[in-house]
């Protein structure tokens, strides 16, 4: 509906001879104001040398000439705003729309013919899977559902450590602590990260260790090696499964530092890279002030970060040539990528163009920052578990089976996690709240879910109740228009979400269209009503869309809380 009013607009401007503007068209904040709103007239009246509110009459008399059956009417507000009221006609397809086809509403085929790869958590083997590992899964994996939903073909990526300096301190680590388990192995990195750092000889041995993963030329250290690779995969899946996430292609440091070393080294050729103090090295400043230098072979001729970084850029250009690839990491790698991305736009042009960098910041606790080389850890586990016990006893009086009860906590806690971290734009620290994230009374993961299960024990109490399209007309009358109206927004919400790579829109949709829904169950009586079929109508699309937006949103369905 936004895309056909911003249609009507530029026809309109075509046929009056008005010079297009860069007009925008927003949902209105107050429904007594009609749905949508443009402020066409207010940036284009200084090009017809006229004033903005004449220029919107004139615009606003030209379209109720040619208005859709979807739109009852359109009015000029203040100064110059045009405002848009959609048609009950509307409304009531788009009710029947969202009660009868659960499955697809909000969704679209903008994006139909697009392949998309997006690159999220990026756990390190030998560390433990911290609160800034779920950070980066959850925005991941709300952004790849969210583009996926406009009809584009979506992989998602993760990229691991598995070589590099802080393998080789959790190695050296190991060989005085023998771990056997993820947990262990991430002890053993933080003795191995202090010892490298106040032990002169140990970090020779380190700095050793670290020469001989590349090569691998040490038996015994490659067992030790491949047996601590395998404890951190399979531990980081027991993670995934729980966030409800899967990846179709794992890609590893190890194997990007030839495609890598050969890139850079072909580029030397070419002045892309410079030799510098016996390092080879991007001088980004060359070409961007605010960049710097960066180094991508060492003196020992090893790769750094930056040149596996590289070396992955073209590795999954090749895995699965997309149209994007979007890389999602936190903002304290912002300036690795800039340099990265900046080296990328002078080796090939194109791949630059389709790669884009989004950084979110820091999830913590009331008690600071953590660190992984102090070995003061928040583990991703720790929280869900700490969260889940909060929610075993806000649900502990409730009447449910072990089972059932366990499911219902694991959800209620992860959807906690997810929305509190979801709830803003992506870009700020979040401080998380214990007690604010298991709220059932509003801005939380459980709100959500409870107006869901709420809407379900309705539909589920009717039972026989069947779902007559016209009669959802009659749902959108006598005071339950509000919700019928916030109901139909639901499909542009998810698409500015997807387009700006911003789920919180979607969060925030969410919420007000749940307080609206519990506001309409807590005055309306739906079963037994005159108009009980309409009403189930408008409750069974209240149940898709809040459904619809928890499965976007990555966040589990519950059918009882």
């Amino acid at each position: 509906m936004k895309e056909k009013i911003r249609h009507l607009i530029q026809n309109t401007l075509h046929d009056l001879n008005v010079s297009g503007a860069d007009f925008s068209v927003e949902h209105t904040a107050d429904f007594s104001h009609g749905d949508y709103a443009t402020n066409v007239a207010l940036v284009s009246a200084k090009a017809v040398k006229t004033s903005p509110h004449a220029l919107a009459e004139k615009i606003a008399g030209h379209l109720e000439t040619k208005l859709p059956s979807e739109i009852e009417k359109v009015e000029v507000a203040g100064a110059g705003f045009i405002n848009f009221t959609l048609s009950a006609a509307f409304l009531s397809v788009a009710l029947k729309n969202a009660a009868s086809s659960p499955n697809t509403f909000g969704n679209a085929t903008t994006h139909a013919n697009t392949k998309v790869i997006v690159e999220y958590t990026d756990p390190n083997p030998f560390k433990e899977f911290h609160i800034g590992h779920l950070m980066s899964n959850t925005i991941g994996e709300a952004i790849s559902r969210l583009i996926a939903s406009r009809g584009a073909e979506v992989k998602r990526a993760c990229y691991q450590g598995d070589v590099g300096l802080h393998v080789a301190k959790a190695l050296y680590g190991a060989k005085q602590a023998n771990p056997k388990n993820a947990s262990e192995w991430g002890k053993a990195y933080a003795l191995g990260a202090s010892l490298y750092e106040e032990n002169e000889s140990a970090k020779k041995e380190i700095e050793i260790i670290n020469k001989a993963i590349y090569e691998r030329n040490d038996s015994v250290l490659n067992a030790l090696y491949d047996g601590g690779r395998k404890v951190s995969l399979e531990y980081f899946e027991t993670i995934y499964k729980r966030l409800g996430t899967h990846f179709d292609f794992y890609f590893f440091e190890s194997e990007m530092s030839k495609p890598g070393l050969t890139l850079v080294r072909e580029f030397l050729k070419k002045g892309v890279f410079e030799e510098s103090n016996g390092v080879l090295v991007f001088k980004a400043e060359k070409y961007n002030t605010k960049l710097h230098t960066r180094v991508y072979i060492t003196s020992q001729g090893l790769p750094t970060y930056e040149t596996k970084e590289l070396g992955l850029h073209f590795t999954k250009a090749k895995t699965y040539p997309a149209d994007q690839s979007i890389i999602i990491t936190a903002n304290e790698q912002d300036s690795v990528y800039a340099v990265g991305l900046e080296a990328l736009r002078h080796i090939d042009p194109k791949l630059f163009e389709k790669t884009k960098h989004l950084s979110h910041g820091m999830l913590r606790l009331p008690t600071g920052k953590m660190s992984s080389r102090t070995g003061n850890v928040i583990t991703a586990e720790w929280l869900i578990d700490e969260v889940k016990g909060k929610v075993r006893e806000k649900i502990a009086e409730r009447d449910f089976a072990p089972d059932e009860k366990e499911k219902i906590t694991e959800a209620v806690a992860i959807a906690a996690i997810k929305y509190s971290i979801l709830r803003q734009a992506v870009g700020g620290d979040i401080i998380f709240d214990f007690e604010k994230s298991i709220s059932f009374e509003g801005d939380s993961g459980p709100y959500l879910q409870y107006a869901y299960v709420r809407a379900m024990s309705v539909l589920q109490k009717a039972q026989t109740a069947e779902v007559r399209g016209t009669d959802a007309e009659s749902a959108a009358a006598d005071g339950n228009i509000e919700l019928a109206r916030r109901l139909v927004r639901f499909p542009d919400v998810v698409a500015r979400a997807a387009e700006e790579y911003a789920p919180h829109y979607l969060v925030t949709y969410l919420t007000e269209f749940a307080s609206a829904f519990n506001n309409f169950y807590a005055r309306v009586k739906i079963i037994g009503s005159p108009d009980e079929a309409a009403l189930l109508a408008l409750t069974r699309a209240v149940s898709t869309v809040l459904k619809n937006g928890l499965t976007l949103l990555g966040m589990p369905v519950v059918e009882r809380m």
